[in-house]
């Protein structure tokens, strides 16, 4: 920040790694924050659809999920989604991040058909782009599978 400059990509994309790591120490409200910041200056640099943009809404929808703020989290995951369809297309690597993201949200909050839609989407793309056999597949196949027997009760 000191030698680049608070706006500079490579200055946002440090504050984007260092949210994730508060993330992942459990440190939510601070990685929320950090987020936030990231989300709000690239938005200003590089514009809302750019790749790096849309991957900061991701990460504040998923520190939001991990707070407990579900109707925020999936506001921020569908907003997400709706642009990176529009620009990368729905079959790109990080839309289907954004589908699969959004289908896990709605599965916490027990929304079962709607997160079978997505969940449904997501496998299939992750099939057709990675193949049956890669680790995003296999996950996505495992959550979507919980979800179904959660539904059946």
């Amino acid at each position: 920040e000191t030698v680049l400059g608070k706006e500079h990509p490579s200055t946002l994309t440090s504050m984007n790694n260092l949210a994730l790591v508060l993330s992942s120490q459990g440190k939510y409200d601070e990685a929320e924050e950090m987020h936030r910041q990231a989300l709000a200056l690239r938005e200003t640099v590089l514009g809302k659809e750019h790749p790096d943009t849309l991957t900061s809404m991701n990460n504040l929808a998923l520190v939001l999920s991990r707070q407990g703020k579900y109707d925020e989290a999936e506001e921020m995951h569908r907003q997400a989604l709706a642009l990176k369809e529009t620009v990368l297309g729905k079959e790109h690597p990080d839309t289907l991040t954004s589908v699969y993201c959004l289908a896990y949200l709605l599965h916490q909050k027990k929304r079962y058909k709607d997160a079978e839609v997505f969940y449904h989407r997501a496998y299939s793309g992750y099939r057709k782009t990675f193949g049956e056999k890669h680790p995003t597949t296999a996950a996505c196949s495992r959550h979507y599978s919980s979800m179904l027997n959660e539904e059946k009760g």
